[in-house]
């Protein structure tokens, strides 16, 4: 395994179990919404606002062609899954795995959208994007882990026991 790369629904906790799940397997630790304002010089949600939702995928999935990670949890923007060449490159470098959570708790830990820089088309709720998101993760994970009922330091844990038992070949793809 040579990279550890998060995906799921804006809200479900990458960043945060990221920066956890590095340190607990003694990796390094990237956020490509991070990085991706970083290279554009501005917050994602200006971006969006900017260019619209299209150019934003299109140089989201710039971002992520673009990195060259070993040994590193990365931490993806929820609309990784739309980049098939993204998720490509993803995939070929490391251990997909998709933080699963209820919608409730994604509405929950969202109270903000507009802040928050989430590829939303016009019209479309948080609802829809979850409700289309969900078979992209699920059909792009290597390991699907719910978090519904876990605190963080239990998702950590629990991920990184997983990642161990692949290591030692044991197949844990659903």
């Amino acid at each position: 395994m040579s990279n550890v790369i998060l995906i799921g629904m804006p809200g479900c906790g990458k960043s945060t179990v990221g920066v956890l799940l590095a340190k607990a397997l003694g990796l390094a630790f990237v956020d490509t919404d991070v990085v991706f304002q970083a290279q554009a010089g501005k917050k994602l949600q200006k971006i969006i606002e900017e260019t619209g939702i299209d150019a934003f995928l299109a140089r989201e999935e710039e971002v992520i062609l673009g990195l060259s990670c070993d040994q590193t949890v990365i931490a993806t923007g929820g609309s990784v899954v739309y980049g098939a060449r993204a998720m490509a490159h993803l995939h070929a470098h490391g251990v997909v795995v998709y933080i699963r959570l209820p919608y409730r708790k994604i509405a929950r830990r969202l109270s903000n959208l507009a802040a928050r820089g989430v590829a939303l088309r016009q019209g479309q709720t948080l609802l829809d994007l979850y409700r289309e998101r969900t078979p992209l993760y699920e059909r792009e994970a290597d390991i699907i882990f719910d978090a519904g009922g876990c605190d963080i330091e239990q998702t950590v844990a629990a991920i990184a026991a997983r990642l161990q038992a692949m290591k030692g070949g044991r197949a844990d793809r659903p």
